[in-house]
């Protein structure tokens, strides 16, 4: 397979199918970078086979958002981070895993969120000098409040269920306990 930089390369956007591209791995970085490359966008450097575009090592797309103890956003950059939390949607509480080695730290715990900020803007000026193609608009992180409702409600049905068992379990040791005492006194 052909280097990845030497590649032109094509994103196709998730929500609505639309393709960029031809672009250079530079630019698709610099996008990544800016939280226009999303987790479920798909890239290519033929348009016929396509894979996720946190495939690609090269992007960096390493981190994953923990919105809530069972929902994660990404795996995305730790520029696209540092753009969530400029955008306010996320804080310094929150955490962030490193998906190649499994790290779980809090935002402000990770200096290299500080230095993101700098290195976006500096892209971002090299591209309007350079005359780079128009790119997508930066996604947010976005919560679809009846998916969650969904997943709440499945997982109070899994747990009501796995209490059920337990009781049941919990009877059913009671009765072998009461025959063993019974057993025992005659």
């Amino acid at each position: 397979m052909e280097n990845a930089s030497n590649q032109r390369w094509f994103l196709r956007k998730h929500e609505d199918g639309s393709v960029f591209g031809p672009l250079s791995l530079d630019q698709l970085t610099r996008w990544a970078l800016t939280a226009q490359v999303a987790p479920h966008d798909a890239i290519s450097s033929d348009q016929l086979t396509w894979i996720k575009a946190p495939m690609l090592p090269e992007l960096g797309m390493d981190w994953l958002v923990e919105m809530t103890t069972e929902q994660y956003y990404g795996p995305t950059t730790l520029g696209a981070i540092q753009e969530f939390i400029r955008l306010g949607e996320i804080n310094g509480e929150t955490f962030i895993i490193n998906s190649c080695d499994g790290s779980r730290h809090q935002v402000r715990d990770v200096p290299a969120l500080l230095e993101a900020v700098p290195l976006a803007l500096d892209n971002e000026a090299e591209e309007q000098e350079t005359d780079a193609p128009a790119g997508p608009s930066a996604a947010g992180i976005s919560i679809d409040l009846h998916e969650r409702i969904r997943d709440l409600e499945q997982t109070l049905q899994e747990e009501r269920r796995a209490l059920e068992e337990a009781d049941e379990r919990y009877r059913q040791l009671e009765q072998k306990y009461q025959q063993l005492l019974e057993q025992q006194g005659s």
